[in-house]
């Protein structure tokens, strides 16, 4: 049987969401652990890969369940007794044999979380502070990356893609008590490209995002922290 597991976790002390051959402290290789503990040898896959230090409150998983796993709501239960207290299983699911957690999804839903003032270290690994920002400079600005364009120089380096064109169907920003919210809707992302389009936000002004977005100019700019960003919901 096929399932979907919707998770959230708190990606702080984990080098990404992927599994990989030199540790298994990622989100996928302590899932991975923790199943095989429960004899499923299915490996789970990802609507998407995280980075390093990246939350998330909607990530969506697939895995084929062996028989004598068919109570679902027990399995949750099971799990969430079993995973680290900082990956959470919020939803399993039955689904078609044919879904695919990466390949099915049509929008990719993600948010980042600004705070202006002094860090402190209840906050600092799950917002991004910053000494001055300007909410309705940076309301402005985010309108520019809707739509569809080639994100090539909004791409880590390294990336294997088809094609580095993406679109954007929403962008807008908005206040949350005393955080600003950047929200990014699309078809699908590059590798970093919303750290990247943050750092934007912060560094460049219009005409330079602009020409950015047109592949007329490269302004070099940092990723914005990892810490900020979330991967909110996948649609299907």
């Amino acid at each position: 049987m096929r399932c979907a597991l919707t998770i959230s976790y708190n990606g702080t002390n984990f080098l990404g969401s992927q599994t990989q051959k030199s540790s298994q402290n990622t989100i996928l290789g302590a899932l991975r652990h923790t199943l095989n503990k429960l004899h499923i040898d299915s490996e789970a896959v990802a609507s998407g890969r995280t980075d390093k230090g990246v939350h998330a409150t909607g990530q969506v998983c697939h895995l084929d369940l062996p028989p004598f796993w068919n109570d679902l709501e027990k399995l949750k239960r099971v799990l969430n007794e079993m995973l680290p207290n900082s990956i959470y299983v919020k939803k399993i699911k039955k689904v078609d044999e044919q879904f695919h957690a990466r390949y099915s999804a049509k929008k990719r839903l993600y948010r980042y979380i600004i705070k202006h003032g002094q860090s402190n270290p209840f906050e600092d690994d799950f917002v991004t502070f910053l000494d001055s920002v300007d909410f309705e400079e940076i309301k402005e600005k985010i309108k520019l990356f809707c739509g569809e364009f080639d994100f090539k120089q909004f791409m880590k380096s390294g990336s294997d893609v088809k094609t580095t064109n993406r679109t954007i169907y929403r962008a807008f920003a908005y206040k949350h008590k005393e955080c600003i919210v950047l929200t990014f809707e699309a078809n699908g992302f590059l590798r970093s490209q919303i750290r990247l389009m943050v750092g934007a936000l912060l560094k460049l002004n219009t005409n330079e995002i602009r020409d950015k977005l047109e592949c007329k100019k490269n302004y070099k700019i940092k990723p914005a922290p990892a810490n900020g960003l979330y991967l909110a919901k996948i649609k299907y």
